[in-house]
């Protein structure tokens, strides 16, 4: 298939809405530069239809495709954040030059020195529990053979130590296993 230069009607409505766009497709997904690229996209949509392809309405084709890609832009950020457990764009940003901001890191290392000095008050199982199952890693069949407890106890008692140090430390509640 043959791509064409899209119709004058096209090119003006695009030239003349872009900024509306750029604003409604920015509404949808709250960033900006995000929006910026979306409504790009959608200029490049429009010019890879194929020969021949007539748009009746082209401000309403592209204010469909820029909610589509909008639409679709969040799904895709739920995706990734449903599988990495956090914002992707955040993530990338906080580690594009390998090193957390200065006020990142010391955010961090008040968190977790916070979070320390409440493990520290917890009961010595939960402790143990808690610090092999965040800190070493270990999983919950683990910890149960080590405390010589079963598997249910032990999740119990390191979501339940986790929600301490989260509401004593003002912290989000991590996921516990």
């Amino acid at each position: 298939m043959s791509t064409v230069k899209p119709e004058p009607a096209a090119m003006r409505s695009f030239m003349a809405h872009r900024a509306m766009l750029t604003d409604y497709a920015a509404k949808v997904v709250g960033d900006r530069v995000q929006a910026e690229d979306i409504v790009q996209e959608a200029w490049l949509s429009l010019t890879a239809r194929p020969a021949g392809a007539d748009v009746r309405n082209p401000l309403g084709y592209l204010h469909r495709m820029v909610r589509n890609l909008a639409i679709d832009a969040l799904r895709r950020k739920a995706r990734e954040s449903r599988f990495s457990g956090g914002d992707m764009d955040v993530a990338e940003r906080m580690v594009a030059d390998g090193q957390a901001s200065p006020e990142a890191a010391l955010s961090a290392r008040r968190d977790l020195a916070c979070v320390l000095d409440v493990l520290q008050g917890l009961p010595e199982r939960q402790r143990i529990a808690i610090e092999m199952y965040r800190f070493g890693g270990h999983k919950l069949r683990e910890i149960a053979d080590h405390l010589g407890v079963s598997v249910a106890l032990v999740h119990l008692l390191v979501s339940e130590g986790l929600a301490i140090c989260a509401d004593r430390c003002g912290l989000s509640r991590p996921n516990s296993g």
